[in-house]
């Protein structure tokens, strides 16, 4: 071997050890040394120039498919209802099926009961957010409206198109996101569990969107006290009374105004903001029923009749006065049915057996009437015959059970279906195993045809968010001025407060989570990247939509997402995965 000889570089542990000497521990530097971060191997992720590189390269995927839904809406061929159809599209059926093969095929019962810590660290990351923001609109001082529309763009972010889409691509390219307590894990795993933690921030987070987000911080200017003279100027109120109410006016006259107050319930025809009257149909013929009116169209609404004291209807008759039928209930029933009259747009019915089928129709939905009126008097019957406290613990469970229920119908939506079926598909094995096994019938038919629809979703989300960054969709016509005095600096609080300060401060707890938190799921690397990516993400796509239906700042709004989504979502994402690969280096 000659003396200049040149030899790859060796670690001065490898060269020690092939020479057979031992391998002293004190020598190297220790962890808490300055200078640890210098000569760490780094091994959880490759180093720093090819890091940025495959950054990069996925971003560059998100922003190649997003291109053309951005050109094809600067050119005038995707305006606002498209862009409105294809995203309700995408979250109706697409996105569903995307949520139900990834969760599905990955999800156990183990790893269901871990995901409780998402919610605290949801609710950690807001209150950060939210303190920032207010503390920035201080620092600029905007008055309340300015405050709340800055702190709206600092508390929500972007949980769903942006995230999901980075979170596929670096499960792709990133190979030290593999978790080692799940054997043979894969990049579809970990995917897979990335979009199970993406969607339960995201339904957080729309829950807290369009109940304090659209009522609240993105209000419209009229709800605000000290713009009140110029938004009667623009005539937003109608004629004031003297008293300071509305005033209104019946558009009908000789409506009793005791049925004012009356609460009809709710039907197509019935709006809140009009009383205007609609007529019932044509005048019945006398003796010529020939169907139940519970066939109806109006089935189930009672019209304007008027509760008696016991809980017993009754009729109102010509002199005002009320008439009682508890006792005969044929006869209430005889005396309140119409007959039907048929539609001029409805075939007759066919003679023979041709109208067989009609006729047994029919006389299915009559006996199902008369079952359901039959058990609707028996409950009845037996409700009002317990005692008083017992009616009324009764009364408070129904009326908790309602609200719980349409609580829960308003809040659930078509993603958050599919998830809670993954999760109980995941939960039975058999059942996992019979959508997921190879060479069975449901696989290769049912499961083949979901996974097909699932490739759609990712993309066309990218599509819509290029066209939601044209802003050719907006109105320009009419620009408020103090838009124009205060909108670049509510362009820097904005950005400020969303993707730089919230970051500062939540590196360090999360960093506290991965390494102190006795959670399993916090050594996920997919978790921290997650945690990492919604706490420096862009505003959320759907506060567009909120500013334009309020009115708000929309000028602002489009450069705030141009800004985010086009100038600082490569440096963002770069710094934010780096930072989520040095937590999961040092928590190890």
């Amino acid at each position: 071997m000659g003396f200049l000889e040149l030899r790859a570089p060796t670690a001065l542990r490898s060269a020690m050890m092939a020479a057979g000497e031992p391998w002293d521990n004190q020598i190297s530097l220790s962890s808490s040394s300055p200078l640890a971060i210098l000569t760490s191997s780094h091994d959880s992720h490759p180093p720093v120039d090819h890091l940025v590189l495959l950054i990069f390269g996925a971003v560059l995927e998100v922003v190649c498919v997003s291109l053309p839904g951005y050109v094809i809406a600067r050119l005038g061929h995707f305006d606002a209802d498209k862009q409105k159809f294809l995203a309700n599209l995408n979250v109706m059926l697409f996105t569903p099926c995307l949520i139900f093969t990834k969760l599905a095929s990955q999800l156990n019962a183990e790893k269901l009961i871990e995901l409780g810590v998402i919610p605290i660290i949801f609710v950690i990351q807001t209150l950060v957010s939210y303190l920032v923001s207010r503390g920035v609109s201080k620092c600029f001082g905007f008055n309340r409206r300015a405050s709340n529309f800055v702190t709206a763009m600092g508390v929500f972010g972007n949980s769903n198109s942006l995230p999901i889409s980075l979170v596929i691509s670096l499960s792709q390219t990133l190979k030290g996101l593999h978790w080692d307590r799940i054997p043979k894990d894969n990049d579809e795993e970990v995917a897979a569990r990335g979009i199970l933690y993406l969607m339960i921030f995201q339904q957080l987070g729309q829950l807290v969107r369009w109940s304090w987000g659209y009522h609240v911080l993105l209000a419209p200017k009229d709800k605000y006290d000290e713009y009140a003279d110029e938004t009667i100027e623009e005539g937003r109120y109608g004629a004031l009374t003297p008293d300071g109410s509305t005033e209104t006016q019946g558009l009908l006259e000789g409506v009793h105004p005791d049925t004012v107050g009356v609460e009809r319930p709710s039907s197509p025809t019935h709006t809140v903001d009009s009383a205007a009257y609609e007529p019932a149909g044509r005048t019945p013929i006398a003796g010529s029923s020939r169907h139940s009116p519970h066939d109806s169209e109006d089935e189930g609404h009672d019209g304007w009749k008027k509760p008696y004291a016991n809980g017993v209807a009754g009729v109102t008759s010509v002199d005002g006065t009320l008439n009682q039928f508890g006792d005969n209930e044929e006869e209430l029933n005889r005396i309140l049915s119409f007959p039907r009259i048929r539609n001029n747009d409805e075939a007759e019915t066919p003679t023979g057996v041709k109208g067989l089928p009609v006729r047994i129709s029919r006389a299915t939905k009559k006996y199902q009437a008369r079952v359901t009126n039959y058990i609707c008097n028996v409950a009845r019957q037996t409700y009002d015959a317990l005692p008083r406290p017992v009616q009324s613990l009764l009364s408070g469970i129904y009326s908790l059970w309602q609200r719980v229920y349409n609580f829960l119908w308003e809040f659930m939506n078509p993603p958050l279906w599919a998830m809670l079926l993954a999760i109980l598909v995941a939960s039975i094995k058999d059942l996992q195993e019979l959508f997921f096994k190879d060479d069975t019938f449901v696989k290769t038919s049912v499961t083949a045809a979901l996974r097909s629809s699932a490739g759609v979703a990712v993309p066309l989300i990218l599509v819509v968010l290029g066209a939601n960054l044209a802003r050719n969709t907006q109105n320009h016509d009419t620009v408020d001025p103090e838009e124009k005095e205060i909108g670049k600096k509510l362009l820097i609080a904005s950005l400020i407060s969303r993707m730089l300060l919230p970051t500062l401060i939540m590196a360090p707890i999360l960093a506290v989570f991965a390494k102190y938190v006795p959670v399993s799921i916090l050594d996920d690397p997919i978790f921290v990247v997650v945690c990492f990516l919604l706490t420096g993400a862009p505003s959320a796509l759907q506060l567009a939509q909120i500013c334009q239906i309020n009115n708000v700042y929309e000028g602002v709004m489009g450069r705030i997402l141009f800004q985010s989504y086009v100038i600082w979502i490569l440096p963002s994402t770069l710094v934010l995965v780096m930072c989520a690969l040095e937590v999961l280096e040092w928590a190890a």
